[in-house]
């Protein structure tokens, strides 16, 4: 009889979607026939009347008008070019003054940002391509302002290329070894968690090159375990597995040492700066001014609640004092790449105020003005029209969900040059006349067009039509927002996915996505809800309603909602996913008995720490690449938000799932990739073997050779058919 009803109420649910339209495939999903159409690769040229991108098959370098999108030239072509032996290329740059193209190939990547690639030089007037170097792939090449020359790293020395004397190449540095000395890159905790990978700088006047020194001999070493796999299949491995090992300084370890040199390329002469630097500081960035006498160095003291730029002498090593910034937290990173000079000032991203604003300084680092102000906050910095004095720029004005493209004028006036409320970004002509913006919302995949600098649209370049006709198809469910109130008071913002079919005579089991790591954003105005990469979309048609709120510690709402976390990761955040799933289960369509949680990285962590709260609400969940316990987890980012475990041992005493293992509720599934170089599979390994101490069942997926993403091959699918099936199984 059960077996019937079943079968019945399936036929009927079949019924209901197939008049809604085709059923969402997994398969589908995964493959990425639902991702929206975007634009890679935009390079503005220093016209200002013209950017530059990649063919779609990587064999062309095309040249394109900002004035009309219509493409003017074809800069490059595998096909015709004298002298190639490659088939595609996988990315680009100029030189400054446009007559050379440096050209990427073959390219290997380390971790998230790095890579090795093999380069080649292509001079546009005669058509001819040669090799940048002999000696082996090359990472970080960049172009001195003259052209002349390229300076690259290769196994952690720094090399230089003389264009003009027959691509002559010499050895800038001589100590650089895996494991112990890395010149002109970052180490792996630097590049993961400051968002770069060279540290590598030519003067303005291309007499110097500058870089920064790591010398990571004494952090602590990690072991990656590698087996033969498959997709791809490592032969070395096929009997015996083997081991990657790298350096990874976890929270409260050495870090690694930093010094900044100059190497004055005439004489050779190579200078350590004279930087009045924490013996435990870091040096996140490092940038020419427009004046070659004064390089610009970034620190921040090891606890990141201070921000310091200097401007260094090149020669005689000085180093003075321009800027300060201090938090009673933590300064966020992203002032690094806010930073930009110009020859008259530079500006800064501060939350001295309370939410990150633009400040414009001039070059002796006296404040000038605080460019915007109110209660938003400034995403990002676009430009300074030097002739007009304009300030161009990103901000969440209209509202913590959404983010819209606005120019302030030297006399205060605001105009919002993006025309659609949702979510824009935009990406401006060197001369600041044109721009194109990349628009989204909830319910409305990208759109790209071409604007000029008053916001005026002159063409659409792409409208996801296609998309839009396929998703007409499927039974493809829309996304709706809310706002709840907590019962301390707290306002908080999310989104919600509801079945196809929804009847609100019904009750619907609830899966929660979330993210919930410090500063970030899930419920925004935009296109693509959840993390799964629509896979939420189909488990709202297999009957689920799907909901994301964004809870105390998340980004768009200014500094103290964002830091009110701060020495406690986790406690507050798995508070406002339970009060989240409380809110569900008093609405009259969602079976209490039946809400589940599940998350990646960050929300794994955040749906294990949810689950064992004290409230039992949740039935099931999923954690993927979780932490488990920030004394695993990277100095960085660890001690930013934590400080040190010596420090603040409580804190990470309460931070850890550990701690209130004994209190986890419902069926968990654990997921994890074997060679995580970000959270290590430690994390797994040591919570799960906790878990068995305990005599508390889980289930657990682990995928070999499969790194922080979880992918390669069929792994993807695999995973989210695990996921499926796990949640209608237990939830």
């Amino acid at each position: 009889m059960k077996k019937i009803a079943i079968l019945l109420f399936c036929c009927i649910y079949g019924l209901a979607l197939s008049a809604q339209g085709k059923p969402l495939n997994l398969k589908e999903i995964t493959s990425g026939k639902f991702r929206a159409e975007g634009i890679r690769g935009v390079t503005p040229m220093a016209d200002g009347e013209h950017y530059t991108q990649m063919s779609s098959n990587s064999t062309q370098i095309i040249k394109y008008s900002f004035k009309t999108g219509e493409a003017v030239a074809t800069l490059f072509d595998v096909s015709t070019a004298r002298d190639v032996d490659f088939k595609r290329i996988d990315g680009y740059q100029f030189s400054p003054d446009e007559k050379n193209i440096l050209i990427r190939t073959e390219t290997s990547a380390k971790y998230r940002h790095s890579y090795t690639a093999v380069h080649y030089i292509y001079n546009i007037k005669n058509n001819k391509v040669e090799a940048l170097s002999d000696g082996g792939p090359q990472e970080v090449p960049v172009f001195s302002p003259d052209g002349t020359m390229i300076a690259f790293v290769r196994d952690n020395n720094i090399f230089l290329v003389k264009l003009l004397y027959g691509n002559s190449e010499s050895q800038v540095t001589e100590d650089g070894k895996f494991n112990e000395i890395i010149n002109g890159a970052p180490d792996w905790v630097y590049e993961e968690e400051f968002s770069f990978n060279r540290a590598l700088e030519f003067s303005e006047d291309s007499q110097m090159l500058a870089y920064i020194r790591f010398d990571e001999s004494a952090v602590p070493q990690f072991s990656l375990e590698l087996y033969a796999g498959e997709a791809p299949h490592m032969h070395p491995f096929e009997l015996y597995p083997g081991q990657y090992t790298y350096k990874y300084p976890k929270a409260g370890e050495a870090n690694s040492k930093v010094t900044v040199h100059s190497f004055d390329i005439k004489t050779r002469v190579t200078r350590k700066m004279n930087l009045p630097l924490d013996e435990d500081g870091y040096i996140p960035r490092i940038r020419f001014t427009k004046d070659p006498n004064k390089l610009a160095i970034m620190t921040m003291n090891r606890y990141q609640n201070r921000f310091d730029l200097y401007f260094a002498d090149p020669r005689s090593t000085v180093c003075k004092l321009v800027l300060r910034d201090e938090s009673p937290y933590y300064v966020n990173d992203n002032v690094l790449d806010n930073i930009i000079f110009y020859e008259k000032g530079f500006s800064s991203l501060s939350e001295k105020d309370g939410f990150a604003h633009l400040y414009w300084y001039n070059m002796n680092g006296t404040l000038v003005k605080q460019v915007t102000k109110g209660e938003f906050e400034v995403k990002r910095f676009l430009g300074w029209d030097e002739k007009t004095e304009t300030f161009y720029y990103e901000s969440n004005e209209e509202s913590p969900l959404r983010k819209a493209v606005y120019k302030i004028d030297k006399k205060g006036k605001k105009t919002k040059l993006s025309e659609k409320a949702g979510t824009n970004t935009a990406i401006f002509s060197k001369n600041l006349s044109y721009f194109i913006n990349t628009y989204s919302s909830i319910t409305t995949p990208a759109e790209i067009t071409l604007c000029d600098n008053n916001g005026k649209t002159l063409k659409t370049l792409v409208d996801n039509n296609k998309l839009k006709q396929t998703i007409a198809e499927y039974a493809y469910p829309t996304a709706e927002f809310f706002t709840f109130t907590t019962s301390q008071g707290v306002s908080l913002n999310g989104y919600m996915v509801k079945p196809i079919d929804f009847s609100a005579s019904k009750k619907y089991p609830v899966l929660m996505y979330q993210y919930s790591g410090p500063g970030s954003q899930q419920v925004t105005d935009s296109w693509g809800v959840g993390g799964g990469g629509g896979w939420e979309l189909f488990m709202a048609n297999k009957g689920y309603i799907i909901v994301c709120v964004d809870g105390r510690g998340t980004g768009g709402r200014g500094a103290e909602f964002t830091k009110c976390t701060y020495l406690n990761l986790g406690v507050k955040e798995a508070q406002d996913q339970v009060e989240a799933a409380k809110y569900m289960a008093n609405q009259p369509y969602v079976d209490k008995a039946r809400i589940g949680i599940w998350g990646w990285s960050f929300g794994g962590y955040m749906t294990i720490m949810s689950m064992s709260e004290g409230t039992p609400i949740f039935k099931a969940g999923v954690a993927v690449a979780a932490v488990t316990d920030f004394k695993y987890y990277d100095t960085i980012y660890t001690e930013r938000f934590m400080r040190t475990p010596k420090e603040n041992g409580e804190g990470y005493k309460a931070s850890s799932a550990f701690t209130r293992a004994d209190k986890l509720n419902g069926h968990l599934l654990l997921v994890h990739g074997m060679t995580d170089d970000n959270v290590h599979y430690q994390n797994c390994v040591e919570y799960s073997e906790h878990l068995v101490q305990l005599d508390k069942q889980f289930d657990m997926q682990i995928y070999t050779n499969r790194n922080h993403g979880i992918y390669g091959g069929n792994t993807r699918h695999h995973l989210f058919t695990k996921l499926t099936n796990f949640l209608i199984n237990n939830l």
